[in-house]
């Protein structure tokens, strides 16, 4: 359990995705990091312990109760707090808000009574699509979620996959800090934050990772932390220096440490949602990798699958997997795996692919893997 937190902690936010092709996306992003663990302890945290909660951070996302200071900053400002990339969303908002005021009553005085799934509102209308256009569905869907961003209602559990509302007050214990942080240090916070969780960031990267299109003055933040000394510019021989990178001060020994020999690289299967691929352009950027969400494309414009696992070897994204898990025969169907351009081809890393792959079986708890016959030629003597 102190691992998973040390990872959020790390992270800023594990997204949360509970679609079971394989595995929930955020299983998979704390299993690639941490190894295999008790699901039970991630509830657990959630449910229990409440040193984590979900909220809507990158996306929607599980963070930190030691954050809830810096999410308040954002909940009392919303959606005053959302920045000119959110589009037209805070102006709607306003308007929605302002519309419907008589239902954010309703929903917060029946929540006093206790902890509400969708469907036990009195004001539940199905699937009835808000009048204003909102993607959530009804009134009370998309109210609900305005109200989770401005921090009076939040999801205190799950039935399945839905969502049991209730209030903060009735939630959280009594050790969280309710002082909100003011908009200045919450933009600084945010800023180190996603600095340190992708490494080196762009502008662009920071409002695209942690906190997502809530910075109202990122540039005041970069120079407040740059004349402190916390975070520094760099320059990327690769990238041509194009554009303003910046290192945080606590990561520059480990930016010095790639001089050296002893970095002993790992294979990784990347979930899906993971914050590997939070930041597309940063990820490209980087790694020289392009990812796309193909589970949202239609089948015949698939061209690796519907659930699509990167693997990471090392610093290297090498293939991509689209596996499924088969809970009735408990089977780790292997539908196809895929090797990128100039990936390795010797039988060592054929071999760890297999091994990862069995690492993803056991933390599944499947008795069984099977591959179809869609695998790189070079790797078929280790994959089959």
């Amino acid at each position: 359990m102190e691992a998973i937190v040390s990872v959020i902690r790390d992270l800023g936010f594990v997204q949360w995705d509970p679609v079971p092709v394989v595995a929930p996306s955020h299983h998979l992003a704390l299993w690639s990091r941490v190894g295999n663990f008790r699901t039970s302890d991630l509830d657990k945290l959630l449910w229990d312990e409440k040193k984590v909660f979900e909220h809507w951070s990158h996306a929607a996302s599980i963070v930190l109760t030691e954050d809830y200071p810096l999410h308040l900053s954002l909940m009392r400002r919303y959606p005053g707090s959302l920045s000119k990339s959110w589009g037209g969303w805070r102006d709607r908002a306003r308007k929605f808000l302002a519309q419907h005021s008589e239902l954010r009553k309703k929903i917060l005085r029946e929540l006093k009574r206790g902890p509400l799934q969708l469907n036990e509102f009195r004001d539940y209308a199905g699937r009835k699509r808000s009048a204003d256009g909102w993607g959530f569905g009804s009134d009370l869907s998309t109210m609900l979620f305005h109200l989770q961003m401005k921090g009076e209602v939040m999801i205190v559990g799950h039935d399945r996959n839905r969502n049991i509302w209730g209030l903060p007050e009735q939630f959280l214990p009594r050790w969280v800090e309710r002082k909100a942080l003011s908009e200045e240090e919450a933009e600084r916070e945010g800023t180190e934050r996603s600095i340190r969780a992708l490494g080196v960031a762009s502008p662009s990267n920071i409002n695209r990772y942690f906190l997502r299109g809530r910075y109202l003055n990122l540039k005041r933040a970069l120079d407040g932390l740059m004349e402190e000394s916390r975070i520094h510019r760099v320059h990327v021989e690769e990238f041509g220096g194009r554009g303003d990178l910046y290192v945080h001060d606590r990561d520059l020994s480990l930016l010095e440490s790639l001089e050296f020999d002893g970095w002993d690289p790992r294979m990784s299967l990347i979930a899906p949602f993971d914050n590997l691929l939070a930041v597309q352009e940063w990820t490209r950027r980087l790694f020289d990798f392009h990812y796309v969400h193909e589970q949202f494309l239609p089948e015949a414009k698939r061209k690796f699958g519907s659930f699509v696992l990167p693997i990471l070897w090392g610093e290297r994204f090498i293939g991509r997997l689209d596996p499924q898990m088969d809970r009735k025969d408990d089977r780790l169907v292997i539908n196809s795996v895929h090797a990128e351009p100039g990936a390795p081809r010797d039988k060592e890393v054929a071999s760890k692919v297999a091994e990862t792959i069995e690492r993803l079986g056991d933390f599944l708890g499947a008795k069984e893997i099977v591959y179809s016959g869609r695998v790189p030629s070079a790797w078929k003597n280790s994959l089959r």
